[in-house]
């Protein structure tokens, strides 16, 4: 099962050299994709760039920038993980050579993602989140990943720590993504 960390900078900070530092000691629990989300720093793309150094430097498989598609590309990401309201930009991502994840939240979307040619989603919330709505919980999950076998399905979503791992294993998801379980 893979390890999907998500920065934030409500636990990672906006300041670039304790940001670097905090990434290098989050990275260093066998993490096997990396993604740069932040949506409030005005020095974003400073921030951006040390990520993706940092992420080359403890040898992640896969770092990818939230949303821009553009940014991902020009910072020479591996990839992009998209939002649900990204679906259109999954053929013009894959066109830039970019590994794709795409945020799903309920069946319908796993099947557009799956229509549209992304590599992975991430399905969620998986359990409590604040402010991310009803928690679809391990059996639905399950579920998902036996139906939808030709994609590659992240859990998402209130991961903060071993007992939430442990419950996703018998599931067979891919694996699983979070902010506060690698922190």
């Amino acid at each position: 099962m893979i390890k999907y960390l998500i920065t934030d900078p409500k636990y990672y900070t906006n300041d670039k050299n304790l940001f670097e530092k905090k990434l290098t000691t989050c990275l260093k629990q066998k993490i096997d994709i990396a993604c740069f989300r932040d949506k409030t720093s005005i020095n974003f793309e400073e921030l951006a760039k040390v990520f993706i150094s940092t992420c080359k430097k403890e040898k992640i498989d896969k770092y990818l920038i939230n949303t821009n598609i553009s940014l991902a590309k020009k910072l020479n990401a591996t990839g992009v993980h998209l939002n649900s309201t990204q679906f259109d930009e999954i053929s013009k991502a894959k066109d830039l050579g970019l590994y794709v994840i795409i945020s799903c939240h309920n069946e319908e979307e796993i099947k557009k993602a799956i229509e549209k040619k992304a590599d992975a989603v991430t399905y969620s919330p998986i359990f409590f989140t604040p402010n991310k709505g009803e928690s679809k919980g391990v059996e639905n999950l399950k579920n998902m990943v036996l139906k939808y076998n030709q994609i590659d399905i992240i859990a998402l979503g209130g991961i903060i720590d071993k007992n939430e791992v442990n419950q996703i294993k018998p599931t067979k998801a891919y694996g699983f993504a979070s902010i506060r379980y690698f922190i």
